[in-house]
């Protein structure tokens, strides 16, 4: 009888099958939250699922409600939405290619439970923009070189063209004037644009703005001196000494003769 009880015992409790509470799904908290992409790259929502069972991942924009992807399958006519899912692993990761404005928001990576479980993300769409290194006014000698770099913060689509202007007019490089070249490399990390100006004379003075193809422009006010500006010169007189460094030279100088 005990045999026979403890049998059925046994039956009973392999039907049943309990859900153990380590068993459960649940999110791994590893991913960001909050993301930032810039308009024409690439934006990557990661969301961990642990223990997902026979349960169904999915996708979701807040603004419209609307259901992006659920397991691997895309449900939405936007072609630049995906979603991935490698083999034995946690991860679910939506992709959206060539970002816009309108894809900032909220999305919510579900998993079919009841309750549904949610978990929210936060998307920033920036603008590309051009940064030109430096500060915002630069000094140079009458003579010297005038050196600005330009960068592009867009990977995925670099600008197909940069350009410069001095005020209102394309640099020209084939002018008569000589001496002016342009250095524009591509990388991953995106685009640099260097402008040399050799032999600067006072004509070259002004605003030089970088204007990238796909990226709001960047501009630095270049002034040209015949004197010294030893607080900000781009390249500096031979010894580079700023007024309040030579005072406190002068005043050790002082110091030491009075001893």
């Amino acid at each position: 009888m005990n045999t026979g009880g403890s049998s059925l015992s046994s039956v009973v409790s392999g039907n049943s099958k309990p859900t153990r509470s380590w068993d459960k799904p649940y999110f791994d908290d590893i991913s960001h939250k909050n993301v930032t992409a810039i308009v024409g790259q690439k934006a990557v929502l990661t969301c961990f699922v642990k223990h997902p069972g026979n349960r169904t991942i999915s996708w979701m924009r807040m603004r419209d409600m609307h259901i992006l992807t659920s397991s691997t399958i895309t449900y939405t006519g936007d072609a630049r939405f995906s979603v991935k899912h490698p083999e034995g692993s946690d991860e679910w990761r939506l992709t959206i290619n060539y970002v816009q404005p309108r894809d900032a928001g909220l999305y919510e990576c579900q998993v079919n439970t009841e309750p549904k479980m949610k978990l929210a993300f936060a998307l920033r769409v920036e603008a590309a923009q051009a940064k030109i290194l430096g500060a915002e006014d630069v000094y140079v000698k009458k003579g010297s070189t005038i050196s600005l770099t330009c960068t592009v913060n867009v990977q995925s689509t670099p600008p197909s063209s940069v350009t410069w202007h001095h005020g209102s007019s394309i640099v020209d490089f084939d002018s008569p004037r000589g001496g002016v070249s342009l250095e524009t490399e591509k990388t991953e990390s995106g685009t640099t644009s260097k402008l040399l100006v050799t032999q600067a004379r006072s004509s070259d003075s002004g605003n030089y703005t970088c204007i990238p193809s796909n990226a709001n422009p960047a501009s630095v006010m270049v002034h040209v001196l015949n004197g010294e500006h030893p607080a900000a010169m781009q390249h500096g007189g031979s010894c580079g000494v700023t007024p309040k460094i030579l005072m406190a030279i002068i005043t050790l100088l002082i110091a030491n003769l009075l001893r």
